[in-house]
Formats: C-alpha cells, structure tokens, sequence
C-alpha cells in the first residue's frame, strides 16, 4: 500500500510539470522595447513583376556535342594509313564474307570525312582504290618521309640508357596493349604521353603478345616512333628527335567500337587431305593428347609459338588447355598459331586449342623466323651483335635487345 501511494505521487507530480510545462510565461518583450518585423503583422505579399525585365527562357534541347555536327565542318586527318579498331589483330589481306550490322561510322555521324567501309576508313576513297586492293606506293612513300623527318639522327648508346631508365622508374605512367592490341584511340594516348616524355612504356599482355614482332612492327608505322628497348612484353617507345607536340598529327577518336564483320570459319568440317572418319578420329586423339601448356588470362604469349615449333618435331598433335580465357580469345590465338607456325586447327572444343601439323610438314630452318623482316630483328642479350650495348644497360634493365636496321 505504501508503495502504491509513492507512485501515485509521483505520477501526479510529473503531470503538474507536464501541465506547468505547456502554459507559457508571462512576455516581457514590450519591457525591452521589442518591435516585431513586419513580415510577423503581416501576411506576404508577392512583389509585382517589373515590366521591363524579360523572363529568361529555357533552352532549347539539344544533343551531346559528340553527336551534334550542326554547322561544323566534318573533321580531316592527313595520316597516311586506313584507320581500323585494332591494327595488330586485324589483317588486311584477310576479306570478311560479310557484315553483321548495316555499316556506320565508329567516329560518330558526319564526324569523319573518309567513308567507313565496314571494315576500316580508308585513306584513299575506295571508290577510287583497286580493285586488286593493294597498298598504296605513294602512302607507303609519304609514311617513310614523315618517320625519318621526326626521329632525325639515331641514338647513342649513353641516349638510350638514360631514355630507357626513366621508363623504368615511372611504371605508373605507362600503357596498357590488353586484348585488342593496338587500337586507334590507343594512338591518341600515345601522343598525350609524348607531351611531357620522350618515351612511353607500354606493356603488352593478351592474345597480341603471340605475335610481338607484328606489335613492334604496327607500333613503329603507326606512330612514327621507334621502339628502343623490348623486354618479353614491355616496350620502350622513343618519339624522334624533332617530335614537336604542337605540331601531333589529327587523330579522330572513335566513339564506340565497331562490330566485327563476319569472317570464313576457322574449323572446317573436313580436314583437307582427310575423310570424315580420320577427322573425327584425329579429334578425339587430339583432346586426348597430353597437354603442351596451360595459357594463362590476360598473360604474356610470346614463347608460344616456338614451343609449338619444337613438338611438332616429336609429335603430329598438340593440345594447348586454354580454360579460363574468353572464346574469341583462344580462337584469336589459334588463328595467329595457324599462320605462324604454321600448322592446321583440329578443334576447339571443350576450351582447348589442338592443333595438327600436316602430311607434309618440315621444321623451320634456324632464324628464318627471326629474320623475317629486314628492320626488325631480335637478338638475344649477349649476342654477337648486341652484347656490348646491352652490357652498358645494367643488368636489371633487359634480357633482350632490340636492333633496328638504321643502327
């Protein structure tokens, strides 16, 4: 009961204070001399609108400035080459068998004043072009001129080191060749690096690396530089002596990529030289096969091509597992084993690459591959020719030296 009567208490104590609480106090503001502002006294009024001040009207809609060419001249380049998404992946000579979308412009609509023939923006208008589709001689000439103006006399050895150091030190500041290899806004960014160093670093990783002389070779037309130094994937691109960044050729940006076109099959159903029943039976037998090598994503492929070379001497079938990697990248891959190597494509099922090497196969001889092309030539570190210029790079700097015909 005691207790009872002690809550009762406290209960009507806290609704006094509650009660107490809401009444308000008395004001002492008219002692203080307090006058409220007018807008308290009296409602708001909206001002009249001054007759002389107009109302500014919204603009107009109007797309985005990559799409709205009204008034604006389509844009010129004067680069001596036919403009393509990737120039290291794409092979000219190589005719697709159609087209999987009507064709239109990866620059944007009237961006462009060369004509998109599905396939690339030739320099010379297609119309013109021959029909054998051969290079041009005077932009192949024009190409040349242009090279040897801007790189100007060849390095020296105490040149080289010094440009090549710096690369290595700055590894943030590089670019990326992934698995499109060399595209046309790559080029672009090449250029924007050149404003501020006189070499890039560029790091090549993915499919194009199975062919690195082709990415050497491309980098070099397409940019009129020249590659000082070439350690597995990672290149040492120099801009030329007498490269003026005021003076950087046009290079459009193309918007967004271009489909591929469509392209003859890569598998055929029959093996030339071969029944249905042997090509069957040479499929199974190749899956089977002990595998060459597991390819990594995204990793650097430039032994795979010798490797290939050398079990083919042993075996007629090779297998290469590719799981993990994209289908079109395995299928690119296969394409560039076929042509270098060369050798037949079994299959490519069940994410593996086989490979066969003919009826009438014969071994490379000894450096033909390597002696190719006349101006790119790879030499081993310690070799005859380049050991004692690769000496003087330090021994933390290169396992390979580059030598160009103009040395």
């Amino acid at each position: 009961m005691f207790l009872n009567g002690v809550s009762r208490q406290k209960r009507t104590l806290i609704s006094l204070r509650l009660f107490s609480s809401s009444i308000p106090p008395s004001s002492k503001l008219k002692a203080y001399s307090f006058e409220p502002p007018l807008s308290l006294n009296k409602p708001l009024q909206n001002p009249k609108p001054n007759p002389n001040i107009q109302k500014r009207q919204k603009p107009l809609y109007r797309p985005p400035s990559s799409l709205d060419r009204t008034g604006l001249k389509p844009l010129h380049s004067n680069l001596p080459f036919d403009f393509r998404y990737s120039y290291t992946d794409s092979n000219p000579a190589v005719r697709p068998i159609g087209l999987r979308e009507p064709k239109y412009s990866p620059f944007g609509p009237n961006r462009l004043d060369r004509v998109w023939t599905g396939v690339c923006a030739p320099a010379v208008d297609p119309t013109v072009k021959s029909v054998d589709g051969n290079v041009d001689l005077k932009l192949e000439e024009k190409r040349r001129r242009l090279r040897e103006a801007v790189l100007g006399e060849p390095l020296t050895a105490a040149e080289r080191r010094i440009l090549v150091e710096k690369c290595q030190k700055n590894r943030k500041k590089q670019i990326n060749l992934g698995r499109d290899g060399l595209t046309h806004n790559m080029l672009n960014d090449i250029h924007n690096h050149w404003k501020h160093a006189e070499a890039v670093r560029i790091k090549c990783l993915g499919v194009p690396t199975v062919d690195m002389k082709n990415v050497c070779i491309q980098l070099e037309d397409k940019t009129g530089g020249k590659i000082l130094h070439r350690q597995g994937g990672l290149l040492v691109l120099y801009r030329g002596r007498h490269y003026n960044p005021k003076k950087r050729p046009v290079i459009p940006l193309m918007l967004w990529k271009p489909h591929e076109p469509i392209y003859p099959r890569l598998i055929k159903t029959v093996i030339d030289g071969l029944s249905i029943e042997e090509t069957k039976e040479m499929r199974k037998r190749g899956l089977a096969v002990p595998a060459l090598t597991k390819l990594a994503k995204n990793g650097f492929y430039g032994s795979l091509v010798p490797m290939v070379r050398d079990a083919f001497l042993i075996d007629e079938l090779v297998r290469i597992d590719c799981k993990g990697i994209e289908k079109s990248d395995y299928k690119k891959i296969g394409c560039k084993l076929r042509d270098l190597v060369p050798c037949i494509l079994v299959t490519f099922e069940k994410e593996q690459i086989v490979v066969w090497r003919g009826k009438n196969y014969k071994p490379t001889e000894a450096g033909q591959f390597l002696n190719n092309h006349e101006s790119f030539d790879y030499l081993v570190s310690r070799s005859d020719c380049g050991a004692k210029e690769h000496n003087s790079l330090g021994d933390g700097i290169s396992q390979q030296s580059y030598k160009s015909s103009d040395e």
